[in-house]
């Protein structure tokens, strides 16, 4: 059957609104599409695709998987499973694992576990849970109400209760927010979809510090962060400040599909047989990707080559700037960086991503006025370069 973009209008619900062009082949950094037009991915699939497209070991792993068990649900558990918790739990904080299939549902779990917790331990009366303006944490009713971007979680009926909101980077308007009722604050240690935008250092230990005077938990969502995007397994692993609760998913599998939600032992307790749970969450196919992700990932090498090309995108960012003037600051951390437009093309970051696509490049914007980037971690030099070049191109053509 053959298909085109139009298809896509013929069949799908119209909630996106996707490029002309079709992907339909890619390797590593690299992308063809049906008219055998090549591209360089600076989208990673919404920093997902952390070790590229078509990685030797990911295709390993799937189909030797693929071979031998596909799915069992969680009337029983695996021995992928069980590889890849036992690998996270030994590289981070945490000592216990739940297993699903996104970044949203690893947040929901988070959350409800969260709520949970504070009705066994204090009752009723703490249920508030604090996130900020500007984050994005999924699309479930509770994840997207949580998240501080109301066009998201507006025109869907009442919402879910005892949810509130301050800026980002505001330690003083948190801390007036805050009570004996806060269950949970809940944070990304880099804002993505909300501008690609750093905290403070001392913003985040003050954070911490404040969960601890008021017996709440502190939940980050490390979903796009996470799985070496900012150049350590796990973002906070830079700031000196450990969670309670973490959310991973994205670069988790590489491009399978799979989530996860790491905590403690005491927290975990609180999630007792029935209270939540996934039908396909911790299955053997998404694991046994994971796993080989993992070993890849988590190595000194692959971790210390983000931040080298952090660098490499930086300077070159910084060398077409002072050509064209069109950025007012380049920001983030490892491959997860955000351009944002000067004020003469402020709201126009989707022309500028569009031009690139023209010129062969797929990049992301965050926001209307943020281009953003979330490549492979291990993206070779030469396309960094040559990705780049297309976007130069793009912008020499934009700005005239």
């Amino acid at each position: 059957m053959q298909v085109t973009r139009a298809t896509f209008d013929e069949v799908m619900v119209p909630n996106y609104n996707p490029a002309q062009m079709i992907p339909v082949r890619g390797e590593g950094s690299r992308v063809w599409d049906q008219e055998g037009k090549e591209y360089i991915d600076f989208a990673g699939g919404i920093a997902v695709n952390c070790l590229g497209h078509c990685h030797p070991a990911m295709v390993q792993a799937l189909t030797e998987q693929g071979q031998k068990l596909w799915h069992l649900s969680n009337v029983y558990t695996n021995e992928p499973a069980l590889r890849l918790a036992a690998k996270l739990t030994a590289a981070t904080f945490a000592d216990r694992v739940y297993f699903a299939n996104s970044g949203a549902e690893a947040n929901e779990a988070a959350l409800k576990l969260a709520r949970r917790w504070a009705l066994d331990n204090y009752g009723e009366h703490k249920q508030q849970i604090i996130a900020f303006t500007k984050g994005f944490h999924g699309r479930t009713f509770f994840t997207v109400t949580v998240g501080g971007q109301p066009a998201y979680s507006e025109g869907f009926g009442p919402k879910p209760g005892a949810i509130e909101h301050v800026a980002y980077n505001d330690l003083a308007a948190l801390e007036a927010m805050m009570s004996e009722q806060t269950c949970a604050i809940m944070m990304e240690p880099l804002q993505g979809e909300g501008g690609v935008i750093s905290p403070d250092i001392e913003f985040v230990k003050g954070v911490r510090e404040l969960c601890d005077k008021y017996n709440a938990l502190l939940i980050f969502d490390e979903v796009q962060t996470g799985f070496g995007r900012t150049g350590s397994l796990y973002a906070y692993q830079q700031l000196g400040v450990t969670p309670d609760i973490l959310a991973s998913a994205k670069s988790l599998g590489g491009g399978f599909p799979i989530g996860a939600m790491l905590t403690t032992k005491e927290i975990a307790a609180h999630l007792k047989p029935g209270t939540h749970g996934s039908t396909y969450g911790g299955n053997p196919l998404a694991c046994a990707v994971a796993e080989a992700v993992f070993d890849i990932v988590s190595s000194e090498e692959v971790l210390a080559g983000v931040k080298a090309r952090e660098q490499r995108f930086k300077q070159r960012l910084a060398d077409i700037n002072s050509k064209y003037n069109v950025f007012k600051e380049v920001r983030g951390q490892g491959m997860l960086l955000g351009a944002e437009l000067s004020e003469a093309y402020e709201g126009r970051a989707r022309d500028f991503m569009m031009a690139a696509a023209e010129e062969g490049t797929m990049c992301l914007v965050a926001g209307l006025n943020v281009l953003r980037f979330t490549p492979s971690l291990i993206i070779p030099e030469a396309d960094i370069d040559a990705g780049l070049d297309g976007l130069e191109r793009a912008i020499a053509k934009l700005v005239g």
